[in-house]
């Protein structure tokens, strides 16, 4: 989502640069202006001047490299009042795109999101991916990924780069996935060439809960700068974002709600702990819990998520308060995280947002009970995400590095 445009202040170096140092943040300058018009403006390269407080010539100049770069466009003709020499319009350029994509437990995922954050295109593709390899996996997301990159051709879109989110720690510089339990993953090197060759700009490797948060964002209203997002699938992830950043850790691994310590001597945990909320909420321990099988059965899990709702539809008591108990354990966590944190809105994605209404009774009973002085201050909201969260928030931050370092693709 697009913010107004506001007018940007000039920069005050802190220290003398170069020329190039110079062009290379005006240039950030002009693109960040253009990017943050709304959809029924078509700024002026004397608009861009006047917003960005940089001489017409120095607009001129950079306004050309930006479209030889083939990130914005000219489009329309539009006169400022009755007489006067007519106009064109900038706009970035909606034949560039990124391509977002995840591994889950249950399916892989592509889509293209263009430069203004909107998803083009989408597909999703059951398979089941724990027990598999890395290799294995990334062999299939990369057809999937081909069968996106030839849409885009055939559409005339250019891919820039793109972004992976997978259920689990990663190391980013080295594309490394530390531990992802509900994948069966430990220190697994992924080789993303393998799923979009030579991007322009760059690929990079994402936590889904984070990514989905940052997906989140961008639906956020422009006050609301703090929340944490809990995602909900098989497994239980936490994406926290303070001043309107995502806040990873000094480890990059801040967020992992879904290995908080619920009960102390509960169940053994795919993480190796004991007694995690995911033992409780996760999407297989609500199904076990409702007496819907413990995945050993022949019936793949949407199956079994789909013979869940109609229980708790039709007022199943095992399915109800299997529900509610996770809906309690829930409450336990997100109490402990607004205390941590000293955050007051929790969104809820994945599916915790599909259970919402079984869920929330429980869950804000125990926030009640626990913490009945934050309680009334605590905000609970549902994402409308769904399963495009984690690869529209990866493939969106790497639309934000390429709108923050435009000279990359400037010769």
């Amino acid at each position: 989502m697009r913010q107004p445009v506001t007018t940007a202040r000039a920069a005050t170096p802190s220290a003398p640069g170069s020329v190039g140092d110079v062009r290379k943040a005006n240039l950030v300058r002009v693109l960040s202006v253009i990017a943050a018009a709304t959809e029924d403006q078509r700024l002026s390269r004397a608009d861009i001047a006047q917003l960005s407080q940089l001489t017409k010539a120095s607009v001129s100049s950079l306004v050309a490299d930006l479209l030889a770069a083939g990130l914005v466009i000219e489009i329309g003709v539009h006169r400022d009042g009755e007489r006067g020499r007519p106009s064109v319009g900038l706009i970035l350029n909606p034949t560039r795109c990124v391509m977002g994509m995840e591994i889950n437990v249950d399916y892989i995922a592509a889509g293209l999101v263009d430069l203004n954050g909107k998803l083009l295109a989408h597909e999703i593709l059951p398979r089941t991916n724990h027990g598999s390899t890395a290799s294995e996996v990334l062999t299939a997301l990369g057809e999937l990924s081909q069968t996106l990159q030839e849409a885009a051709r055939s559409q005339g879109l250019m891919i820039l780069g793109g972004g992976l989110a997978v259920p689990g720690l990663v190391q980013e510089d080295h594309f490394t996935v530390l531990q992802a339990p509900n994948l069966g993953w430990v220190e697994q090197n992924l080789d993303v060439a393998a799923l979009l060759p030579e991007p322009k700009t760059r690929f990079r490797l994402f936590n889904e809960a984070n990514a989905s948060a940052l997906a989140q964002q961008q639906l956020m209203d422009g006050q609301e700068r703090d929340f944490l997002f809990i995602s909900g699938e098989v497994g239980i992830g936490g994406g926290l974002i303070i001043d309107a950043e995502l806040f990873i850790g000094p480890q990059g691994h801040a967020g992992e709600l879904g290995h908080v310590v619920i009960e102390p001597d509960g169940k053994k945990c795919s993480c190796g702990g004991r007694g995690c909320l995911e033992t409780i909420a996760g999407q297989e321990a609500i199904l076990a819990t409702a007496g819907l099988g413990d995945g050993t059965d022949s019936a793949s899990r949407q199956e079994r998520i789909s013979q869940l709702y109609q229980a708790l539809q039709s007022g199943t008591e095992v399915a109800v308060n299997a529900v509610a108990e996770a809906g309690k354990s829930l409450g336990i966590a997100v109490t402990s995280a607004l205390r941590l944190y000293n955050v007051s809105t929790v969104v809820f994605g994945g599916h915790f947002a599909a259970l919402e209404q079984w869920l929330r009774p429980a869950m804000e009973s125990s926030l009640q009970d626990h913490a009945p002085s934050i309680a009334d201050q605590a905000r609970l909201l549902r994402s409308p995400l769904g399963q495009t969260g984690a690869l529209v928030g990866a493939a969106r931050s790497v639309v934000g590095d390429l709108l923050e370092a435009p000279y990359q693709l400037v010769d």
